[in-house]
């Protein structure tokens, strides 16, 4: 996998390696699926509603070894990370469809809780790999960066599924086959063009800017075009295979800023040949490159790894952050964000079936959108209100806590329209959380070990599946459910996840008090990175 003979090759590859980012992220989020094929897995294996939870917690248990994708991102380069999260899923979900599909008789259930923790963790190492490479590639625009990779997360969820519903039916056998193969086949491909790329002098900032507009364009037409969709996936096989051909299309659209990039520096001055050597320099070298052009605080950061202990901002080791009041905020209410958020997403499938919905594909594709827009717009909104008036991102968590309350009161009252209107509000603010904890952490804690302290906030996935989805909605649900002849049980009605959302409201109240104190911890912070961005925007 050598340099790229395109001139100048690094900005080129920059961009290239950027929109495989995207297809992985746009087909890295299977593990929001599991709504989709859980019912067949249920009456396949006769469970209770509590062991299929428990098979739902051991698939968000496998992003617990994420763990080891951070350490590795810090020893390997990004093709062997991608490789490994696409073997681990081509194996995992593999698995999953052989019983699905009847091919076999259905596994023990220690073993399916095994494959489904396989497929979790498979997602870890994309995301990881993803993640830290364009982070560090773009370092002046986190938050679009994360917003947009994210967002793409929030839309693979109904890339998926309504991809299925158009060419098979909404079979759980046939979309099983895809979140197998699929995301394999994209990472093989994206291991040619993903890799750090060194900044260099010549970054343009403004003109990075306006590229992540673009791709934030053709992000929200993808959301769009997925969305309605939704409502009239039943016009006849003709418009579905129209719809799948149209969306290819669509994702493939991203590919008009590297051919742009190549075409603008094709006719640039000579002057901006001479970074295509660069891409060959040891990554030593080129983090040397990097932190001599970042801002002041930057500089701060690297002399800092000499004193101990260093200071919000600066580079920390993970035992160093960890050692922080900081970190601890900010992973408990990632807790109380995202894994109520969770629960309710491997859980959609009873919950839409004890309200009375036949079929559950609408909502799971609701929340996926909608946390697609939650993740896009937080990301450029935030960077927006930090460079305009140093607003601290944990502030835009405070109020995703807040909207998310009101979520789980209108579901818990199952009102007529609460499950569109509490799926579209869960959506959104569930990608409010993932899209600014990632620059937040980035910012808080520095990017040198990045990669690991980011694996080590996502424990928060597998925890909090165990806590709202694997106990408290699992035994709440199995309560109030009426047992069946055959095995397993069932339960109809608002009455039977009341309690399970009562408790998640209060769950994310004090979500909301620990990003508000958060937020006032780092105030002096955020007016520093934006007198930081302000003076680089004022040297460029």
């Amino acid at each position: 996998m050598g340099s790229s003979k395109l001139p100048p090759s690094t900005t080129v590859l920059k961009w290239l390696g950027f929109v495989s980012a995207v297809w992985i992220q746009a087909i890295s989020g299977n593990n929001y699926t599991f709504s989709n094929y859980s019912d067949a897995l249920k009456s396949l294996m006769n469970l209770t509603q509590l062991q299929l939870n428990n098979l739902s917690v051991a698939k968000d248990v496998g992003k617990a070894f994420g763990l080891l994708a951070g350490i590795a991102s810090d020893r390997f380069p990004t093709w062997v990370i991608l490789l490994i999260g696409s073997l681990e899923g081509l194996i995992g979900y593999g698995a999953q469809w052989l019983v699905v599909s009847q091919r076999i008789s259905p596994l023990p259930y220690w073993q399916m809780c095994f494959f489904l923790c396989l497929g979790g963790n498979s997602t870890t190492w994309m995301n990881t790999a993803v993640l830290v490479t364009c982070i560090r590639n773009f370092r002046k625009n986190r938050g679009p960066v994360s917003g947009i990779l994210k967002g793409y997360v929030g839309l693979s969820t109904a890339i998926f599924t309504d991809l299925c519903t158009a060419l098979f039916s909404d079979d759980p056998s046939s979309f099983l086959v895809m979140l197998a193969v699929v995301p394999f086949a994209v990472c093989l491909f994206a291991m040619f063009f993903l890799r750090e790329i060194p900044s260099t002098a010549t970054a343009n900032a403004q003109e990075e800017s306006s590229f992540f507009a673009v791709f934030n364009a053709l992000a929200v037409v993808v959301a769009v075009y997925l969305l309605g969709f939704d409502f009239i996936k039943n016009s006849g096989k003709v418009v579905s295979q129209l719809f799948s051909v149209g969306l290819l299309i669509l994702l493939g659209s991203p590919l008009v800023i590297p051919i742009y990039s190549f075409f603008k520096s094709w006719n640039s001055n000579q002057t901006q040949l001479d970074l295509e050597a660069k891409i060959e320099e040891p990554l030593l070298k080129e983090e040397a490159l990097a932190a001599a052009e970042q801002s002041t605080v930057a500089k701060e950061e690297e002399i800092a790894e000499e004193r101990t202990p260093p200071v919000i901002g600066e580079e920390h080791t993970i035992f160093e952050a960890m050692k922080t009041v900081d970190f601890w905020v900010l992973f408990v209410s990632f807790l109380c964000g995202v894994g109520t958020g969770l629960a309710v997403m491997n859980n959609m499938g009873q919950i839409g079936l004890a309200l009375g919905y036949a079929d559950v594909s609408m909502f799971v594709s609701l929340t996926s959108i909608w946390g697609f827009f939650g993740r896009i717009l937080a990301g450029t909104i935030s960077e927006h209100f930090l460079k305009k008036s140093g607003t601290p991102r944990p502030l835009w968590n405070a109020a995703s806590q807040i909207l998310m309350t009101i979520g789980y009161i209108l579901m818990a009252m199952a009102m007529p329209g609460s499950l569109y209107i509490g799926s579209m509000v869960v959506g959104i603010c569930y990608g409010v959380r993932l899209s600014i904890t990632v620059p937040t952490a980035s910012e808080l804690f520095g990017l040198k070990y990045y990669g690991l302290i980011y694996n080590i906030l996502i424990l928060n996935l597998p925890i909090g599946s165990f806590l709202f989805s694997g106990l408290l909605a699992g035994f709440l649900y199995d309560m109030e459910a009426t047992p069946n002849p055959g095995g397993g049980n069932t339960c109809i009605g608002g009455h039977c996840y009341r309690i399970v959302f009562v408790v998640m409201a209060l769950a994310c109240v004090i979500g909301f008090v620990l990003d508000i104190w958060l937020a006032f911890r780092t105030k002096v912070l955020y007016s520093k990175l934006k007198a930081n961005k302000k003076s680089n925007k004022g040297s460029s």
